[in-house]
């Protein structure tokens, strides 16, 4: 899979690839303490089953690591993802557990 360019798209509150004029989206809400929540991934019909998602989840954690942020994972793909990958596990806000 080739390499996509993550957007944080402030406006709407998500980060996004843009392929093929489709937009795969992780939806978040920043918080005034320091935390983003991860709510929703959602890949368009079209582009499943290529790794999408899971490479802009990665991206995604890297942006948050990058922004200092404590991430809270809502998102029940992002959250399966981090048990998959522990090593972002230490993003993940104090207190935080995973159902």
């Amino acid at each position: 899979m080739e390499n996509h360019q993550l957007i944080n798209n402030e406006e709407q509150k998500r980060y996004e690839f843009h392929i093929n004029g489709l937009k795969p989206r992780v939806e978040y809400i920043l918080t005034k303490d320091n935390k983003i929540y991860l709510t929703h991934t959602e890949v368009p019909k079209e582009l499943e089953g290529q790794g999408i998602a899971s490479a802009m989840v990665k991206a995604t954690l890297a942006e948050v690591e990058k922004s200092g942020r404590q991430l809270v994972p809502l998102c029940p793909y992002v959250a399966q993802y981090i048990k998959k990958h522990p090593e972002w596990s230490k993003l993940v806000a104090p207190g935080f557990t995973f159902g």
